[in-house]
């Protein structure tokens, strides 16, 4: 299993608050990776990357389709989208690179599924998502060691 996996797995599911997850490559409109049964549609994928690519308050407005299902907006801004349908839930986060998005479901806290999600976005796991992690550059130097002048530890 992939640190990528391991991090979705632990990070959101391991709350026990999170249903499903998923990574997404923002502008190449790919998943990443997903968790197990979640799969995530090119349209709903273009329905996710258009709201934060074009006005994410407009998504408060009009509600957002995901799924097959019609959510209405909590919270839309530049870098999270919250939407509820009924007593279940969606949660999006955007990094430089990557869609977070989460749901869950009416016996699930969604304070805590919004907390592991933006947490995951801003923290450790955001570090763990740069391309560096995702593709090694051959020879096994990272560039971010090499631009501090010291030899990778092993």
């Amino acid at each position: 299993m992939s640190k990528v996996q391991n991090l979705l797995l632990e990070s959101l599911l391991g709350t026990k608050h999170v249903d499903h997850a998923a990574i997404i490559k923002f502008h190449e409109q790919t998943v990443l990776v997903s968790s197990p049964g979640f799969n995530i549609s090119p349209n709903d994928i273009r329905v996710l990357v258009n709201v934060f690519s074009k006005n994410p308050f407009q998504v408060r407005r009009e509600g957002l389709y995901f799924k097959e299902k019609d959510y209405t907006c909590v919270r839309a801004d530049e870098r999270s989208l919250y939407a509820k349908k009924n007593d279940t839930g969606l949660v999006v986060v955007q990094t430089n690179l990557y869609l977070l998005v989460a749901t869950y479901r009416e016996d699930m806290y969604a304070s805590v599924c919004v907390e592991a999600v933006e947490k995951l976005g801003k923290g450790t796991g955001a570090k763990l998502l740069s391309p560096q992690e995702e593709q090694p550059p051959q020879g096994g130097l990272r560039p971010s060691l090499c631009s501090r002048g010291s030899p990778p530890s092993h």
